[in-house]
């Protein structure tokens, strides 16, 4: 391999560190979001002793909504930092959670689409409680809609990873 090449090949493998910004950018989404959850709890709190049964639920489903959300940026966080930044070394860190370090892309395409299939059939259960202002069906069967295709996807993409996985298995 000549000089160049291998300047060339330096320069792609140093852009990585353009995702710092990107990844500090969720970062300020994940603390944007903390702040609508606390304005929403607290919300939640003044009105929980005069809110009749359903309003409680629906605001507490849309407490693990923000929830859930902000689980799916710190995934992506963490997974972008370390498959595509550098790797994390597990020694240096023992108190680190397994499930936001050494996820490959299988694992984050699940962890993704289990996070957005989550976080609409939270929508859903949100539209299911509140029918009664919710009357328009036809915007309430495009919700179950995508949740049914997200669904579907995730299983899919579960499907096919598995087969890849065994297929690579009996070639080895």
């Amino acid at each position: 391999m000549n000089r160049f090449e291998r300047g060339i090949e330096g320069l792609f493998f140093s852009s990585r560190w353009l995702m710092a910004p990107f990844l500090l950018g969720l970062v300020v989404g994940l603390v944007g979001l903390l702040y609508k959850f606390g304005a929403k709890l607290f919300d939640f709190i003044l009105l929980l002793k005069t809110a009749p049964e359903s309003e409680v639920i629906v605001g507490i489903l849309s407490l693990i909504d923000l929830s859930l959300t902000a689980n799916l940026i710190l995934i992506v966080i963490c997974s972008s930092y370390e498959n595509f930044v550098r790797p994390i070394n597990i020694a240096d860190h023992p108190e680190w959670p397994d499930g936001l370090i050494r996820i490959g892309f299988s694992g984050l395409k699940q962890k993704l689409l289990g996070s957005i299939v989550a976080i609409t059939a939270v929508h859903v259960l949100e539209w299911f409680m509140d029918i009664e202002s919710h009357a328009e069906t036809q915007k309430l069967a495009w919700v179950v809609g995508i949740l049914l295709a997200f669904a579907v996807t995730m299983l899919i993409l579960a499907i096919a990873d598995r087969v890849s996985a065994g297929v690579e298995n009996k070639g080895h």
